[in-house]
């Protein structure tokens, strides 16, 4: 795990997303594919668990395959050589990785961290959401003041405006459980044909009782997609080596999440001014605190989430570049890129939604500062309203005395639309 001096907060998204789960994601791929092979009568009966057993006994070294992954251009050629060892070497060591090509176990275990990934920020959104939903509900009629291109504009509701951050939320929880449940498989042999898969296929190993015990062999994309079900990925129907919307597709759900949240903090760096003062977070003991002011608390929740925020796009930019520079069937560069750039993005996702969640949880809203911001714009908040009584003689007057409480249009049907949603979603 990274220690992340520069990057504050990230521990939790390394420990999901960190070059151990990488490595423990490569050595599930390697197992699991034994395992089909072993079952359809591929490779010897019980092998898969005999190998699983060795690798439980005598853990891979982290430090030692990252740095042979030099010698090859990738960690899998070590990783298959450590592997291969724990079987003790001979013809059981050639069925490790048997078929397969680097690429298909890189891939593949990134999905598997990806999956993970994506599970751990869908739990920091419906925390999230549940909270923006409550906020909506408890000021679904705090009228505070609107405010466009920096400036004073109509009145809204504090539960309109939660409730617009609640309905971001709830996009970006679409976006990750759609992404995560498309990941797929990446299985294709040395340039995409499968032709080594049915080198595998056909290798019939005699006295297993398997489906491919020296009669029939089965056919290597039944292969790939058992592959899949057995690490809980789907098979696309083809390799996707240089075809890589499946890698953009993650880093632009990732970004998108890190958006949307980045968007919430922003208001909420905003309004927490001391000028403003309308929201504030809700900082545990020694949050916030400054290296020479003893006075403040700096929103730092707000700072790190939209920090994230900044960094995201460009990050699933670079994997779209990547995308479009994939050559031939193997990619001399991009496909490399990829790899500490999705991790980033993985682990800044992570991160990044597991503290939004706990700045929405923790958000003090001051609807006291917000009434008397109201009172000191005043009427001016109603030109709106003035304008438009005035330019029709049919157009509806406004009445005597009227206020910013009785010009806020559809704002609690928006919001109580809002968290219907979220609560038929997520069934809460």
């Amino acid at each position: 795990m990274r220690s992340g001096l520069l990057q504050p907060g990230t521990a939790r998204g390394y420990a999901v997303a960190g070059d151990e789960a990488v490595l423990a994601a490569l050595v599930a791929a390697e197992v699991a594919w034994l395992g089909v092979l072993s079952e359809n009568g591929c490779a010897p009966a019980g092998l898969a668990e005999t190998f699983a057993g060795a690798v439980e006994a005598q853990p891979l070294d982290l430090a030692s395959v990252a740095a042979r992954g030099a010698e090859g251009g990738n960690p899998v050629i070590p990783l298959v050589d450590d592997l291969r060892a724990r079987v003790g070497g001979g013809d059981a060591a050639r069925f490790v990785h048997r078929g397969l090509t680097s690429q298909d176990v890189l891939d593949t275990a990134l999905a598997l961290v990806a999956s993970d990934a994506l599970e751990d920020v869908a739990g920091s959104l419906r925390r999230a959401g549940d909270a923006l939903a409550a906020h909506a509900e408890e000021h679904r009629t705090t009228v505070t003041t609107g405010r466009t291109l920096t400036q004073h504009a109509v009145p809204i509701t504090f539960g309109l405006k939660a409730s617009q951050w609640l309905t971001s939320v709830e996009e970006a929880l679409g976006e990750v459980e759609t992404c995560r449940a498309e990941l797929p498989v990446q299985c294709g042999g040395a340039a995409g044909t499968l032709a080594g898969v049915g080198v595998a296929a056909q290798t019939a190993v005699r006295g297993t009782g398997a489906p491919g015990d020296g009669t029939t062999h089965p056919d290597p994309l039944d292969l790939a997609g058992l592959w899949a079900e057995r690490l809980g990925l789907s098979w696309p129907g083809a390799p996707w080596h240089t075809r890589r919307r499946p890698v953009t597709r993650i880093g632009d759900t990732l970004a998108a999440v890190v958006s949307a949240l980045g968007h919430v903090a922003t208001d909420v760096a905003t309004l927490s001014r001391p000028e403003i003062a309308e929201l504030g977070e809700g900082l545990a003991p020694g949050q916030g605190r400054s290296s020479t002011m003893p006075h403040k608390r700096n929103p730092v929740l707000s700072v790190l989430v939209r920090a994230a925020g900044l960094q995201a796009g460009p990050l699933a930019g670079l994997l779209h570049q990547c995308a479009a520079l994939a050559v031939d069937e193997r990619s001399d560069g991009a496909w490399h890129a990829e790899w500490p750039t999705l991790q980033r993005l993985l682990v800044l996702a992570v991160t990044t939604a597991d503290q939004a969640a706990t700045l929405v949880e923790g958000l003090a809203v001051d609807a006291d500062a917000m009434a008397a911001r109201v009172a000191v714009v005043g009427d001016v908040s109603l030109s709106e309203w003035r304008g438009l009584s005035l330019d029709l003689a049919a157009s509806p007057q406004v009445p005597e005395g009227a206020g910013a409480a009785d010009y806020l249009g559809a704002s609690t049907t928006l919001t109580d639309d809002a968290v219907r949603r979220w609560r038929e979603r997520t069934h809460r």
